[in-house]
């Protein structure tokens, strides 16, 4: 049996990078997943391929809250996980970021976490469950290059305690966590490699090595705590925030 055998499971941003990945692996450990995005062409094969269900959703839109929970609840009567995991990453500093790219960040980001977290509290507060929400290590450090994701990012981070704070509080059973990935090899961050430093990882000679010498992760190294924090062995992790950054938060720090 899997770890999250037979559990119901949504991950916004499944088409690819981070939530593809969180898809995949809560299908083969046994979830019944239903993967959210807006690319619709790559979210069916995908859920084709996994045996997952596929809804196209704009995370920063209510109403698509709205009708992707009345999916959930009258086509699988609960819900046990959910992965707040869809976002962008807008390369704009202080003096240049605009109104419309601070605002649609913070929609998808933190408009898209508060009300996913509430219909999943509502959803989950008779039976329990686990939200996992996507952050990132910026959260914690801040970033020149990325203000608006860095603003948002802090937000998810402090939202997902308060959140936890109030389950416990009512005794609900359900857990809210937050994950802050460091650099991943997603094709958000190979933007902000090529932006930053002109290294593009997937036209080198051996993209694998030079991935390695970077210290940058990959997506299953997420995912591989997303599956932990949403199975029973994280029952008593519950408003804290798990850093996966290869130690990189620990040396910046230190330096």
């Amino acid at each position: 049996m899997g770890r999250v055998d037979g559990k119901v499971a949504i991950v916004t941003g499944a088409a690819q990078g981070l939530g593809e990945a969180d898809a995949r692996l809560l299908a083969a450990e046994g979830a019944r997943v239903i993967m959210t995005d807006i690319d619709d062409e790559r979210g069916w094969t995908i859920a084709q391929e996994i045996g997952a269900d596929y809804l196209h959703q704009d995370v920063s839109d209510e109403d698509g809250w709205n009708v992707l929970m009345d999916h959930v609840i009258s086509g699988y009567d609960e819900l046990d996980i959910l992965v707040n995991n869809a976002g962008i990453a807008i390369i704009a500093d202080i003096e240049t970021t605009t109104t419309e790219q601070w605002r649609r960040t913070l929609a998808v980001h933190l408009d898209s976490t508060f009300w996913g977290c509430q219909h999943a509290v509502n959803a989950m507060k008779e039976r329990g469950g686990s939200i996992i929400n996507m952050s990132s290590v910026v959260a914690l450090q801040g970033s020149a290059n990325y203000l608006a994701y860095a603003a948002a990012k802090g937000g998810i981070r402090s939202m997902t305690k308060s959140v936890a704070a109030h389950c416990r509080a009512r005794g609900y059973r359900i857990r809210c966590n937050s994950v802050h990935p460091g650099s991943i090899n997603t094709a958000m961050v190979q933007a902000a490699l090529e932006h930053s430093a002109g290294i593009k990882i997937t036209e080198a000679e051996d993209p694998e090595a030079l991935r390695l010498q970077l210290g940058i992760g990959e997506p299953l190294d997420i995912a591989n705590m997303v599956l932990f924090l949403a199975s029973d062995d994280a029952k008593h992790v519950n408003g804290t925030e798990l850093v996966v950054d290869n130690g990189a938060t620990n040396i910046l720090s230190a330096g």
